[in-house]
């Protein structure tokens, strides 16, 4: 039999750039894989939007007297009223209840942030990051050097998670909705562990138990990995096998992972502002730790299908 595959023609680079230039300018009308990627895109962005900004939300009075940090941001909603409602309330009762609602912006914030990451109850985290977008929003919208439409983005991005297909690629959601485990989605977030543990271990080594450990942060574009002392990079590593060899069938090393996290990230919030933390780090670490306890967790469950 002959095999006239080698006679079938390739679409040359022409043919792919006229091909795109038609897709371009063409109805977006379509779901498919360009759409999938979009929404992975969009996820992503608001993920390490709220994985980057909960690292100044500090315990216990989160800045209430030095004047600084949440409780001067949304003092702004006083000083500087977008709806004289919204501002009454955050005079009469949010200020000056401020711990307790710090404690709440905190696990708002560490909440979208973990599941838009994960891509794991993308609506739940879609749902907060649109309250939490509008709170922000009518508190500081009209503030000194602020521009509103950065939050008509936030909440209209937010908006989009919510309501469309937003978790159909690189989403834990996907691996459970086609009965498989997260495999691929796993040797990602290791790989990320390992490159943000190795990191920290090796710039820890001069001060290995500093209370703010060196991590991949950027300040001057808004992105992070979070902070990591060496023993905090000791345990990305250790979280970082755990979840390979998850994604490899052993169960025991998914629930010892998912077990792993929520300790290492609960040792940071019961320590934040009180006392130098042992692993080193902020909020953003502890939601770091709580991300691949949920790739973990997901990891641990019998799946229909082997990896």
């Amino acid at each position: 039999m002959t095999d006239h595959s080698a006679d079938v023609e390739r679409p040359g680079v022409r043919d792919r750039a006229v091909g795109a230039l038609t897709w371009l300018r063409g109805p977006a009308l379509e779901h498919g894989r360009a759409g999938d990627v979009g929404f992975l895109v969009l996820r992503l962005t608001l993920g390490m939007l709220w994985f980057y900004n909960v690292a100044w939300k500090r315990a216990p009075d989160f800045g209430r007297e030095a004047g600084n940090g949440l409780y001067k941001f949304t003092s702004y909603a006083v000083e500087y009223p977008v709806v004289p409602p919204y501002a009454w309330l955050v005079e009469n009762v949010v200020l000056p209840a401020i711990v307790p609602f710090g404690y709440t912006v905190l696990v708002a914030e560490t909440v979208a942030a973990v599941l838009l990451l994960t891509g794991r109850w993308v609506r739940i985290g879609a749902l907060v990051g649109l309250a939490q977008s509008v709170a922000i929003a009518m508190s500081v919208m009209f503030a000194p050097e602020e521009w509103p439409w950065s939050y008509w983005l936030m909440i209209a991005g937010h908006v989009a998670l919510l309501l469309g297909a937003s978790a159909r690629r690189g989403s834990l959601e996907a691996a459970r909705a086609e009965g498989r485990a997260p495999v691929r989605q796993a040797w990602v977030w290791a790989a990320v562990a390992v490159v943000a543990g190795l990191y920290s271990v090796l710039r820890s080594l001069g001060d290995p138990l500093a209370p703010r450990g060196p991590g991949l942060v950027d300040s001057g574009v808004s992105l992070s990995l979070g902070n990591y002392n060496l023993l905090g990079g000791l345990v990305l590593l250790v979280l970082a096998g755990l979840v390979v060899v998850a994604a490899r069938g052993v169960r025991a090393a998914g629930l010892a992972g998912a077990g792993l996290g929520v300790l290492a990230a609960l040792s940071l919030h019961a320590q934040l502002g009180f006392t130098d933390p042992f692993l080193g780090g902020t909020p953003s670490s502890a939601a770091a730790y709580l991300c691949l306890a949920l790739v973990a967790a997901a990891l641990a469950r019998p799946w229909r299908t082997t990896p």
